[in-house]
Order: structure tokens, then C-alpha cells, then sequence
């Protein structure tokens, strides 16, 4: 069950915090998340637990540096002292192959939230044909000339006291001026979600919130514009199958014009099987906002559609 964590062995020598939530009827598919920056793989346990009850394997597991996860070169908040992207990368592959080990025959569909959506457009970049499609939440990879001066501020705060301590600038460029910027703030933390109680569940968490390394920093603005660079993306199918969703009150993309500029870059490189929703009122976490159940019940609707197309 999705709340029983097992460790599963990664080739860059990580020790991977897993979690399986098995499909309650004949298996359709296996669904593979990828968490967000500052959290771990448990939040997604009613997502994990509906898309079950509608007949896929569902597997999760904490990145490096987050949660559960375990390696010599991965203290919280860093991907690893050196390689941190491959690595990262590279431990989703594993779980991939662990799942697909379990399950021979079954397609799998890759998730991503926010940063798990860099890390899940990255892998399937390097992995094309391990993945019958991709879902990309809530991420922002329309950073631009911001994301080259924030890069250059990290770089410069990595010459002056080294990569591994927190950032003192990023989180103020991000977190706390989204958490400021909503109209009802409480706390830093409001920007995630409308729903308090989801907010203040993240605040209580001794897994989530905590602070960011220059070197996770720098591992995931690489993410971000790696995902995204033509010779990449042309290597792809064009038919891949992804589903976009952005939140148009989300403050971390922009009000969601990061998730349509990322279905225009995608049907600029030709891809042909592009679903975006954006859904008006909702903030970062669309899983734990006010419409999560709509939300769920159209991306399973997508993914039952992915699954058929292949098994027609």
C-alpha cells in the first residue's frame, strides 16, 4: 500500500524511499509521479489512491534529498554533491525499471508536479521509449532572462560561501514574495493552495518547507532549461502524448502563462497530442486545491484515453 515505504537500490547509490498503491481491478497501466521541490511522495496518496480504484500501479518515490530518501552524497536540500541532474534522472529511471520489472507489458505514464514536472520532462527526454506519456503540473520552464540572472546569483552565492548551505536570496525571490502576493495571506505558504487546511498540513509536515541548497538550486534551473532545448525535444515522437495543467492563480508560473507557453513550445517542435487545461481560480497544488476531484477525473479520462490508443 501506498503508505508502507520500500527501499529500492538506485545505480548512483542512493537508497530510494517507494511507495506502490496497487490498482484495484485488472491493471490498465502503471502511473509513475515525480514530487515537487520541498515535499516527498506521501502527499500524493488520494491521488495515488483514485487513479488505483480506476485500475493503474501506482509508484512514487522521494528525490534525492527529500523525504525518506537515503545517499551519502544527498543531505536534505541537495540532489548530490557533484552530477545532481544525471543522478536525479537516473533514480527515476530506476524506479521505472523496478515497476516495469513488476508489471511486464504494462504502458507507463510519467507525472510530474512542479519540479517533478522538470525532472519528468528531463527523464522523458533521456528515456523516450520507456514512456507512453507525460502529464507536466504546475511547473515553469518559461524562466527566460529571470532564470539566467537567478542562475547568476546562485553562482555568485556559491563563490562566496560554497554550494552547500541554503540560498539567501532565491527563497525571498520565490517563496516568500508568491506566499505575500495572495490576497488572503496568513502565511508563506499560501500561495500552494486556496485550502487552508492543505496549507497548514504542508506548514505542520517535518518533510516539507525546508531550506534549499545553492547546489538543489542551480541542479534544477538546469532542469529547467535542459527540458526544453530544441535538439532534445526533436529527438522525441512527435505523437507523444502529453496533458498540461496550470493553476491561473499559481504565482509559481506565472498565473499558468508558464504552462501555455509550454504547449506553444511543444507544438512549435511539432507535437501533435497536446492536452492543456488551466484551471482558473486554483493556486500551485492543484492535488490539494478546491477541485482536485474534477481535476483527477479529467487527467485519468486523458490517461484511460492514452492507454486505449495504444490498445485499440
Amino acid at each position: 500500500m501506498f503508505s508502507t515505504v520500500e527501499e529500492l537500490q538506485s545505480p548512483t547509490g542512493a537508497t530510494l524511499a517507494t511507495r506502490h498503491q496497487p490498482a484495484l481491478e485488472a491493471p490498465k497501466a502503471i502511473l509513475q509521479i515525480c514530487h515537487g521541490l520541498a515535499e516527498h511522495s506521501a502527499r500524493y496518496a488520494g491521488f495515488a489512491d483514485f487513479m488505483a480504484t480506476n485500475g493503474y500501479e501506482v509508484y512514487a518515490h522521494d528525490h534525492r534529498g527529500h523525504g525518506l530518501t537515503k545517499a551519502p552524497d544527498a543531505v536534505r536540500g541537495r540532489f548530490a554533491e557533484r552530477g545532481g541532474v544525471e543522478k536525479v534522472l537516473a533514480d527515476v529511471k530506476a524506479v521505472a525499471d523496478h515497476a516495469q520489472s513488476r508489471h511486464p507489458g504494462l504502458p507507463i505514464l510519467l507525472f510530474g508536479h512542479s519540479m517533478g514536472g522538470l525532472i519528468a520532462m528531463n527523464a522523458v527526454l533521456d528515456q523516450p521509449r520507456q514512456y507512453a506519456g507525460v502529464a507536466i503540473w504546475n511547473s515553469n520552464f518559461a524562466v527566460g532572462a529571470l532564470g539566467r540572472v537567478a542562475q547568476w546569483v546562485l553562482k555568485t552565492e556559491r563563490a562566496l560561501k560554497g554550494s552547500d548551505v541554503p540560498s539567501l536570496i532565491l527563497p525571498k525571490l520565490t517563496f516568500e514574495t508568491w506566499g505575500r502576493s495572495m490576497p488572503d495571506f496568513k502565511s508563506q505558504a499560501d500561495w500552494l493552495s486556496r485550502d487552508r487546511n492543505e496549507v497548514e498540513a504542508y506548514e505542520k509536515d517535518p518533510l516539507c518547507g525546508f531550506d534549499i541548497s545553492v547546489s538543489m538550486w542551480l541542479d534544477v534551473f538546469a532542469l529547467t532549461f535542459r527540458g526544453t532545448e530544441s535538439e532534445r525535444l526533436y529527438r522525441l515522437p512527435k505523437s507523444l502524448p502529453f496533458h498540461l495543467v496550470g493553476g491561473g492563480q499559481d504565482p509559481a508560473t506565472d498565473k499558468a502563462k508558464a504552462t501555455s507557453w509550454l504547449s506553444h513550445r511543444l507544438a512549435q517542435a511539432g507535437f501533435s497530442n497536446v492536452h492543456k487545461r488551466i484551471y482558473p481560480e486554483m493556486r500551485h497544488e492543484t492535488l490539494n486545491e478546491f477541485g482536485r476531484d474534477v481535476a483527477m477525473q479529467e487527467f485519468c479520462q486523458w490517461a484511460d484515453g492514452v492507454v486505449q490508443a495504444r490498445h485499440p
